[in-house]
């Protein structure tokens, strides 16, 4: 069959790329788009079958609107307050009805027992969305009016306002972040001009799509975004759609530079169908890792699930198809100045990898036990991490006004004021119920809410036969000992005959999620390994590698969250993290951890299949240890862009992650994986037939059937 005429195998790439960019044209600005249908009322993400989950929608028909408080507290400049002021307070609290978004009759004010604080409540709406933060304003600005007082504003209204503030700049100031490095790095490790401009704009376009299919979803209640999964979107697919296009323009470098004919079309066409096996399979794990989260009863651990993994397919998509349309058309000059030099045996012996290399063949053993103690040494420091929960004086790593209201609170009043436990028991059994929680320990007080909305101001108020009851904490709702007193609660209360009681509330949330958490953990990450452990079987067709690679990448999780608790709590300040840090730290280092072994093993194999595994392994390591390194960097410096949203949550995710793959991709696999595949050898490929082939120790070549 004659060749093709030259137009028309030129038709295709060209034809892809109008694709692609009349396809940018249309989904370009849903990138920034997301946070129209994202939200951030973090009671929205409680865990689905918890028992504060059902306190939570039980309040719902004691509230005429939708309301989430914002508490007021004045403290005297003297240290006194004085009648004039506790006058002032009051009519400030009365003035609020006529700013928008506050609804209902204010409570009364309060005094303080040592009589220098008064603190009054107001009902926000909490559908307010963008809007919230102003109404916020409105309200301290309200407040400041009190003479001779400073005034703060606390409770969940104001710490909503503040997530909404941070969350502000995951749309503009994070992508630009996380592009600007991206840029930066590649700049200076491929010195090339054009390169780094074709693997950002693929990038960008595989986030726009993702967030455009992502958008719609969501638009549709099909998935749920808040500013966290946004953020990991934009962070994660950023981070893989580089990776993967860092692996292929790599191979189609090392196949220009093989060629004499300088055909571009079919060196792209070797480089993608060599490479193809093992960026899927690479997404595959990743994809169907982030999918396990659905098994999650954590709505916004379970909603990360598809959202990632469609940007994980967005970005396999945009490399399999724009890229190599667009590096087709450009040839050599993609990676000008430094264009491909013809070459027979890929990357020079004196490269830094081809060094590397060399160390690992001369003393394996030498080298995986040194690492492997190092590794195990950091992991003995995992059991350190606190995944109990983040305080509320922690959740921002800056100094939020709500977390300053919050400490201000908490000098004056009982630790729970503010953020009470609240109970929903049978009518009939009110009293009781009042009674027992009242006398619980770490409960200060408990009273029915009544008719007015404020609790003990009247009768209760009864819905279906149901009354709510406020249980004021004696100790901070976000500490130990108010969980404690929570769980007391709900042993009283359950054995309270006839009362049918719930306890739900903040600090019931929090714990309740913590429980979670922990439940997730101990049934997503069996999953997670099994996921990966088939994908390796079927891309390297054999049982034991994918073993020794699972047990490679878990190891360096564990030495990494070692290493993060010390960091945790010694560098940074954090006496703990959110309870769901360790699940998503496991599920990005495992899986993504598993990638850059994929590449290399992929290779490994590739060259085992004439050269054997032991010399296979090390002429892998070196025709792919600087495009998977310079991968690495680039995922962990993409990672590290999340610290500019200052949420701990976000922060000490962008460590884990960014340190672990960092640890991964310099120690693991350059070293460890290396090491162990030299030193054990082709056995380590049973039950496929490759266990046969190559030099065996008396120098002969074993040859398949």
């Amino acid at each position: 069959m004659p060749p093709a005429p030259r137009a028309l195998r030129w038709l295709v790439p060209a034809l892809l790329l109008v694709a692609w960019l009349g396809l940018g044209g249309v989904v370009g600005p849903y990138a920034g788009k997301l946070g129209e249908v994202s939200t951030n009322d973090q009671s929205a993400f409680l865990p689905q079958s918890a028992e504060s989950t059902k306190v939570l929608d039980a309040q719902k028909a004691f509230r005429d609107e939708q309301t989430i408080p914002a508490i007021v507290v004045w403290t005297a400049d003297d240290g006194s307050v004085s009648p004039r002021q506790l006058d002032a307070a009051a009519e400030a609290l009365r003035s609020l009805a006529g700013v928008p978004g506050v609804t209902g009759q204010a409570s009364p004010v309060v005094p303080s027992e040592d009589g220098a604080a008064l603190q009054g409540v107001a009902q926000v709406r909490s559908d307010l969305g963008e809007r919230l933060g102003g109404t916020v304003e409105r309200v301290r600005a309200t407040a400041a009016e009190v003479p001779g007082a400073t005034s703060y504003v606390a409770g969940p209204a104001a710490t909503q306002a503040d997530l909404s503030d941070a969350f502000a700049g995951i749309d503009g100031l994070l992508l630009l972040v996380a592009l600007g490095v991206v840029l930066l790095i590649l700049l200076l490790v491929y010195r090339s001009v054009l390169l780094p401009l074709v693997v950002i704009i693929s990038a960008v376009l595989a986030l726009s799509l993702a967030s455009a299919v992502v958008y719609a979803l969501a638009e549709r209640d099909m998935v749920r975004v808040d500013g966290q999964v946004q953020g990991i979107l934009s962070i994660l697919v950023i981070g893989a759609a580089t990776d993967y296009a860092l692996l292929l323009a790599a191979r189609y470098k090392e196949e220009l530079a093989a060629r004499s004919d300088g055909d571009r079309l079919a060196a792209m066409r070797t480089a993608v169908r060599r490479s193809a096996g093992a960026i899927v399979a690479s997404a595959a794990t990743v994809g169907l890792g982030l999918l396990a989260l659905l098994l999650s009863d954590l709505a916004n651990t379970s909603a990360l699930g598809p959202v990632g993994a469609i940007g994980v397919v967005c970005a396999v998509v945009s490399t399999m198809t724009f890229l190599p349309a667009v590096l087709a058309l450009l040839g050599r000059a993609a990676y000008w100045p430094a264009r491909p030099k013809q070459a027979v045996d890929g990357t020079p012996a004196r490269s830094v990898w081809g060094r590397v290399s060399h160390l690992v063949g001369r003393a394996p053993r030498r080298i995986w036990a040194g690492t492997g103690v190092v590794l195990l040494a950091c992991a003995a420091f995992a059991p350190q991490l606190n995944s109990g929960g983040v305080p509320l004086s922690e959740i921002f790593v800056n100094d939020a006004r709500s977390v300053q209201a919050q400490k201000v609170l908490g000098e004056h009043y009982p630790g729970g004021s503010g953020n009470p436990a609240v109970i929903i028991a049978d009518a009939g059994s009110g009293r009781e119920v009042t009674r027992t929680a009242a006398r619980t320990e770490g409960v200060t007080g408990a009273a029915p809410v009544t008719a007015s909305g404020r609790p003990g101001a009247g009768d209760p108020r009864v819905v279906d036969g149901r009354v709510l009851i406020d249980a004021t904490l004696a100790d901070p709702a976000d500490g130990d000992a108010a969980k404690q007193a929570v769980q007391r609660l709900r042993e009283r209360l359950h054995d309270v005959s006839g009362a049918d009681a719930l306890v739900g509330g903040y600090t019931a949330q929090q714990y309740d999620t913590q429980q979670t958490a922990q439940r997730d953990r101990l049934v997503i990450t069996p999953v997670v390994l099994a996921i990966i452990l088939v994908i390796l079987a079927l891309l390297l067709r054999s049982l034991l590698m994918p073993l020794l690679l699972v047990g490679s990448v878990a190891l360096n999780y564990f030495a990494t969250i070692g290493v993060a608790a010390l960091v945790f709590q010694h560098l940074l300040g954090f006496s703990g993290t959110d309870a769901s840090v360790p699940l998503y730290g496991f599920v990005f280092l495992v899986a993504l951890g598993v990638d850059y072994n994929i590449f290399l093993m992929t290779r490994v194999r590739e060259e085992a299949l004439s050269d054997g595994t032991r010399s296979g392994v090390l002429k892998g390591l070196t025709a792919t240890g600087g495009v998977i390194t310079s991968a690495g960097v680039v995922l962990a410096a993409t990672f590290a862009a999340l610290v500019v949203i200052p949420l701990a949550f976000l922060v000490q995710i962008a460590f884990i992650v960014a340190f672990g793959v960092l640890l991964d991709t310099l120690v693991v696999r350059s070293l460890l994986v290396p090491a162990l595949v030299r030193d054990i050898g082709p056995v380590l490929w049973w039950p496929s037939a490759l266990r046969r082939r190559g030099p065996d120790r008396a120098g002969r070549i074993g040859q398949l059937p």
